[in-house]
Formats: C-alpha cells, sequence, structure tokens
C-alpha cells in the first residue's frame, strides 16, 4: 500500500547530530518540510557517496524550509563513529537516526525482512506529517539529491497554488499546468 497522502506513523528514536546524541521523533516533521533518506548501512560503499551528496544538497533544502534525516539499521553510537571516521561521513550536518529495532524502517516499508536493512527510500514530508514523494531504489542504485530539491520546490509549489500541477522536468519557475476539460487531449 502505498504511503503517498498518509500522515506518517508516531515513532521516537535515539540520533547522532553535530556531535551529540539527540532524540527525534515524528513529532519533529511537524511544521516544517521534512526529507527523510534510508540507507542500508553504515561503513559500506554507495551509502557514504548518497550522504555526503545529501549533505552537499544541505543548505539549499534547509533555505527551502527543509530538515533532512537519514536513517538505517544502525544505532546512532554507530553512526558517531563513522562520522568520526570517514571524511564523507564527517561532512554531514543533518541528523542520522538510527533504527536497530526496525520500528522505522517498517513504518516506511522499506525494510528488507530477510537482510534486516533498510532499502534506499526517500520520502518528502510536508509540513503536516504527510507523505508527498516516494522514491526507492535496489541497494546497488545511488540517489542524486539535487533531484530532491526540485522535488521539494514542485511539491511546495503544488501546495502553495491550488489547481495547479508541475509537468515532467519542471523547474522552478517553468510554466505550470491547470488541469481542466479544454486540456484533455491536448498535451
Amino acid at each position: 500500500m502505498s504511503l503517498i497522502g498518509k500522515e506518517i506513523e508516531s515513532f521516537k528514536a535515539q540520533a547522532f547530530k553535530n556531535g551529540e546524541f539527540v532524540e527525534v521523533s515524528s513529532e519533529d516533521f511537524k511544521g516544517q518540510w521534512s526529507v527523510v533518506c534510508f540507507y542500508p548501512a553504515d561503513f559500506t560503499f554507495v551509502c557514504p557517496t548518497e550522504l555526503e551528496d545529501l549533505q552537499e544538497q544541505y543548505a539549499a533544502l534547509k533555505q527551502l524550509g527543509a530538515e533532512v534525516y537519514s536513517v538505517s539499521t544502525d544505532t546512532h553510537f554507530t553512526h558517531k563513529a563513522w562520522h568520526d571516521t570517514s571524511d564523507a561521513i564527517g561532512k554531514i550536518e543533518y541528523t542520522m537516526i538510527g533504527d536497530p529495532s526496525h520500528e522505522i524502517s517498517k513504518i516506511f516499508d522499506v525494510l528488507d525482512e530477510a537482510a534486516g536493512l533498510a532499502q534506499r527510500g526517500t520520502f518528502i514530508i510536508d509540513p503536516d506529517s504527510v507523505v508527498q514523494t516516494v522514491e526507492i531504489n535496489n541497494d546497488g542504485i545511488g540517489r542524486n539529491a539535487s533531484i530532491v530539491v526540485d522535488k521539494i520546490k514542485a511539491a511546495q509549489y503544488v501546495r502553495n497554488h491550488p489547481g495547479e500541477v508541475c509537468p515532467a522536468k519542471w523547474k522552478e519557475g517553468a510554466e505550470t499546468l491547470k488541469p481542466s476539460l479544454d486540456l484533455v487531449g491536448k498535451i
């Protein structure tokens, strides 16, 4: 069952952020845009490239009023150890959530139960805690965080302009569509 248009379920977890251990809950998502990026495991291969790329887009996402959370089934202690030993992960300023109980991975339906690891899932959640986009990739396929920036801009535009939609490859400032009988069969 798709999570699109559904409010996220309640959770609490321990996380690592900017040299400290913090508690994060689903309540933290309310009132802001959130990007939740699941990945299989710390100390692996594709994961650090993705998380570093996400960090490179962090300032742009913050400018859009979005907070970023990465999640794996590792503990917050493991996140700290990875942060302290990896050049790529050492750059990360956003929150790294530990999900060793698999609760959050199950809520977002990205848990590979056989492996005990999260799949590569990216979720954009609106200020009402409602899921607006979902992208899930195979373990060997890394994601491009600049696309997340474009998706947030489109989601914000649609939220702020009821009755308009963003066509394929839409960029901020480009033309949108107003679905109507007049457009049927003309696109």
